[in-house]
């Protein structure tokens, strides 16, 4: 029998960004080894296309499906998503799951739901994750626990139909984006536009991580 592991901590969590009652506001979790314009993209569509009052970016102290091997401290993840991306007025950086404790998706769904419940939350992701998302724990209680926005991403258009999530849940599709941040789980919306090609593996590759980065203009 396995280490019971201790539960998420929640009823004296201060808010991370604003909260109120009714306020719509997208979660995008991720390593952000590093931030980039395409986690900035994802977040500005999110924005628009669902009316999203904020997005949270939740840097993630380690993706259990990913190496440590090339991640960054989470501290220097942390300061460089701020410090070039937190001007926006309507974007906030945090290491959550430090502070609460979790380590997997689903529980800190589970706490931001417990602590605020009058507050309408919707996991972001890009298309290129479909594909892998069958892997994370506990994959249906996610989309079985807040709606769900999907923001194609260049190369993986065919992602939103032979992935496992959208085929399991094909009839959770919401077609009106504005509808989603209400709508009642499970509920999927797929986003389209311009798209960004930016990626963080890209950028590794092409070590930029400690030397800046350059403006990717989205292509439509």
């Amino acid at each position: 029998m396995g280490k019971k592991l201790p539960r998420p901590k929640a009823p004296w969590l201060k808010p991370p960004g604003p909260v109120a009652d009714g306020l719509k506001i997208g979660l995008l979790g991720g390593s952000f080894n590093p931030a980039h314009e395409g986690h900035l993209h994802v977040s500005e569509m999110a924005l628009k296309q669902l009316g999203l009052d904020y997005v949270w970016w939740l840097v993630a102290p380690q993706n259990p499906l990913k190496p440590t091997v090339g991640m960054a401290p989470l501290r220097e993840r942390l300061v460089f998503a701020a410090d070039k991306y937190e001007q926006h007025p309507r974007i906030v950086v945090i290491d959550l799951e430090t502070t609460i404790g979790t380590r997997y998706t689903i529980d800190t769904l589970r706490v931001l739901k417990r602590r605020f419940p009058r507050v309408h939350f919707v996991w972001l992701m890009g298309s290129d994750n479909l594909e892998s998302f069958r892997r994370w724990r506990r994959w249906q209680d996610i989309v079985r626990a807040v709606p769900v926005a999907v923001v194609m991403r260049p190369g993986y258009c065919l992602a939103t139909l032979r992935a496992k999530v959208m085929q399991r849940f094909s009839g959770a599709r919401v077609s009106n984006p504005k509808e989603l941040p209400f709508a009642e789980p499970p509920a999927i919306a797929i986003l389209d536009g311009c798209r960004c090609p930016q990626s963080a593996t890209a950028i590794r590759a092409r070590n930029l991580r400690t030397e800046g980065l350059v403006r990717v203009v989205p292509t439509c």
